[in-house]
């Protein structure tokens, strides 16, 4: 018998000083059984890295949502459609191969990985050169103790907050409060 995925639920406040966006989301995430909760919450961290997008690439006119991930390689992590089901902005968590990342450039307007891995450097030397040419491709780093920090806050009904300001995202959830500064590599 096949396992099921876990469902979290999450509001999430976001502050995004930067780009002027304040909004509240209201999310649900299915956890594949194989997915870890760390994954899962750098998943929730990307999500509200890129939120701001909702209203200045769509005008608020979009819908930002988790795709099937891990279920479906076909599907991101994350995405934001236009209201004409066109999809704006994909977004991945990991380590990918080269492949399904070049297949989603060609998708989507923009592709925005987040790597959070202790073996993202090796990962990212090897592929770097096979992903140069992609110019809608982004390649972000989150420090791999600060994906760790995030295990704690993962819980099935969450509370958080999302602040972002200067490009470091401070995530809270009342009890714990972390300062997740990603590093452009692409």
């Amino acid at each position: 018998m096949a396992l099921k995925s876990t469902v979290f639920k999450a509001n999430l406040q976001i502050a995004d000083i930067d780009h002027s966006y304040y909004a509240d989301h209201a999310l649900t995430l299915a956890r594949h059984p194989s997915e870890t909760d760390e994954r899962m919450m750098v998943r929730l961290c990307a999500l509200a890295l890129q939120a701001h997008k909702l209203q200045s690439v769509c005008s608020g006119d979009g819908t930002l949502s988790f795709g099937a991930g891990l279920s479906d390689p076909d599907e991101p992590d994350a995405w934001l459609r236009d209201f004409t089901g066109k999809t704006r902005v994909w977004i991945e968590v990991g380590q990918p191969d080269d492949k399904p990342l070049l297949k989603a450039c060609g998708k989507a307007d923009e592709v925005i990985l987040y790597c959070f891995n202790h073996a993202a450097e090796v990962w990212w030397q090897g592929i770097a050169t096979k992903l140069s040419r992609s110019q809608n491709l982004s390649v972000l780093r989150l420090p791999s103790s600060a994906a760790q920090a995030l295990i704690p806050m993962a819980q099935r009904s969450m509370q958080l907050q999302a602040t972002i300001q200067e490009g470091v995202l401070m995530l809270g959830d009342g009890r714990l409060n972390l300062d997740i500064e990603p590093l452009r590599w692409k």
